[in-house]
């Protein structure tokens, strides 16, 4: 599933065709995603400009001058592309027809076409007033942005304090931070040399600062890498992201630890139904 850095980069990738642009064109093909998609979605999209594009944990937000915000979850294999006008090759079959993915396809008064994708449609939309976003069932209960000057070492302190669940369930727990998933969680508890089976709880201040700090240096190296991509995820402009051959832990089963002071190796785990991967050797 995406995670905040793959819906980062799929935001800074649909900014400079969706941002000041009027959706001009709303061919919405079929009533639903994962969930059934809002009543006149196609009505209210069509002739609104989108004035901005935000992200919110793993949602892309695009605020409309409608007074509504267009919300978008992409699920595990919902991706966005963007095509010129008169060349929308990817929203269709070989002969011709409607590709059966693509179930919503854009197009803006600047000329942009942009198709969302979603093979197992796991993804969803909304359209919500933007006044009492913070108030709907998406966001209601949210963490802090993990990037943002809200979350600090004091704030992880003080949602951590008492919790007996390990810290790298208790971080994947979007009421405590907002958009972190699998994959940088993991990588973040080895850069902060923590074991992910720890109570969260029982972190003393000093583990609490440098996994602060891990969690914010992996998340930018991951955006900055545009994300990564393990088997369907895109970028906007149909690129991969690369930041999967930075991996330290993920999916490093049995391979040395990267650390070259440490001479331990990979094991992997499972943690409330998920891959975990961490160096017994260096994480305590």
């Amino acid at each position: 599933m995406p995670e905040l850095p793959e819906v980062e980069t799929v935001r800074r990738g649909l900014e400079p065709s969706l941002v000041g642009a009027r959706l001009t064109g709303v061919d919405l093909r079929r009533p639903d995603l994962r969930f059934p998609l809002p009543e006149r979605f196609a009505a209210r999209l069509r002739g609104a400009r989108v004035e901005a594009l935000e992200r919110r944990a793993k949602y892309l937000l695009a605020k409309l001058d409608t007074g509504e915000t267009w919300v978008t979850h992409l699920g595990m294999t919902g991706r966005f592309t963007v095509e010129g006008k008169g060349q929308p090759g990817r929203f269709h079959n070989q002969e011709g027809g409607q590709d059966k993915h693509t179930h919503l396809v854009l197009e803006t008064d600047g000329g942009a076409v942009i198709g969302f994708n979603d093979a197992r449609r796991f993804g969803y939309m909304d359209l919500i007033p933007t006044g009492v976003l913070g108030e709907s069932r998406w966001f209601r209960g949210l963490g802090p942005e993990p990037l943002g000057p809200d979350f600090t070492p004091a704030v992880l302190a003080k949602a951590f304090r008492g919790k007996t669940q390990n810290v790298k369930v208790s971080l994947l727990d979007q009421r405590i931070v907002a958009g972190l998933g699998n994959i940088y969680v993991v990588e973040a508890l080895h850069r902060a040399k923590i074991a992910p089976e720890r109570a969260a709880g029982a972190l003393t201040t000093a583990e609490l600062k440098r996994l602060h700090a891990a969690i914010v240096l992996v998340l930018g190296e991951a955006i900055e890498a545009g994300g990564s991509t393990l088997k369907d995820f895109r970028h906007a402009d149909g690129d991969l992201g690369y930041f999967q051959h930075s991996f330290r832990v993920y999916d490093r089963k049995g391979e040395p630890c990267s650390d070259p002071k440490c001479k331990g190796a990979i094991v992997r785990t499972v943690q409330s139904g998920r891959s975990s991967f961490h160096c017994p050797a260096c994480q305590r």
